[in-house]
């Protein structure tokens, strides 16, 4: 079926979302290893069914989208993707959507219907969490700010409740070089945080530019982590941050021991492949060779 085929076949099956039985979305319990889209972006861009293909090649059966938008993923309705992926023998168990202001009705205490359907839609195509991996520098400044915004995450968190799934959020590294009363902003939002409504991706390799170290953050908060973001990192050959991603075991990182961590005590259940820099080489080439790394480490 050609992409037209399947965005007329989507709007049939978007129409009657309102009606589906949501008792399939499954629960979190089997180990996946999976990919975060945004590694090879470009290629989503431009071929993302081609490039699918070429992922299930590779061997990947999960993948973590970075591109929703209009109630689609890549250009694709929520349904139609998750055939797509079933078609491949692939599973889309988490994705990234940026929950901002604009979601939040704050005169009415309730999220916009912008967020409601981004949650159906996380839904429909068969995810388990719906995870954020960003905050305003206006609620980062500000302790009120920061305690309402987490407030809000719980809110979503018992909003994907509903729908067997739950919320979370993703860190990069402002949340351990930024500060609040003496707190990082990351102990903030895991204190603040309700952890059966809220979940945390843990990004092993971004937290390096904010001066923390992956096993350290696992240690110091044990089973908060059941998503973790794989990813290694070198110094930069440019740019404004100190470090940037590469191939697993090639750098700094000790991503061996930090995911064997979260899985023995970090709760950790999803361990998704990330890399946005690569060296010289493809993007395909990497998440490639990050796939076979992972497997001779046993994940």
């Amino acid at each position: 079926m050609n992409r037209r085929g399947f965005l007329t076949r989507a709007s049939l099956v978007a129409g009657s979302a309102s009606i589906l039985n949501w008792s399939w979305i499954p629960k979190s319990s089997q180990l996946k290893t999976g990919i975060q889209l945004y590694s090879i972006r470009e290629d989503m861009k431009t071929d993302a069914l081609g490039t699918l293909k070429k992922l299930s090649a590779m061997g990947y059966r999960y993948v973590e989208h970075a591109g929703y938008r209009n109630r689609a993923f890549y250009g694709i309705a929520p349904a139609e993707f998750k055939k797509v992926l079933t078609d491949l023998g692939m599973e889309m168990p988490s994705g990234h959507t940026v929950l901002g202001k604009e979601h939040w009705d704050d005169s009415k205490k309730q999220f916009t219907d912008l967020w409601k359907t981004t949650v159906e839609d996380a839904a429909i195509v068969g995810q388990e969490f719906v995870i954020s991996p960003s905050l305003s520098p206006t609620i980062r400044t500000s302790m009120d700010e920061l305690k309402k915004y987490m407030d809000i995450f719980n809110k979503s968190g018992e909003l994907c409740k509903t729908y067997k799934m739950k919320y979370g959020y993703h860190n990069h590294d402002f949340e351990f070089s930024e500060m609040l009363e003496g707190k990082s902003l990351y102990d903030h939002i895991l204190e603040k945080t309700d952890p059966s409504l809220v979940m945390q991706q843990l990004d092993i390799g971004n937290l390096y530019n904010g001066g923390a170290k992956a096993i350290d953050i696992v240690k110091k908060w044990p089973g908060r982590f059941q998503s973790m973001h794989v990813k290694d990192e070198i110094l930069a050959s440019g740019g404004h941050e100190k470090y940037e991603s590469t191939i697993l075991g090639e750098g700094i990182v000790s991503v061996k021991e930090v995911i064997d961590l979260g899985k023995k005590s970090g709760g950790t259940i999803h361990f998704i492949v990330e890399q946005e820099a690569y060296q010289g080489k493809t993007p395909l080439e990497c998440v490639k060779r990050d796939l076979e790394i992972m497997k001779a480490w046993g994940y």
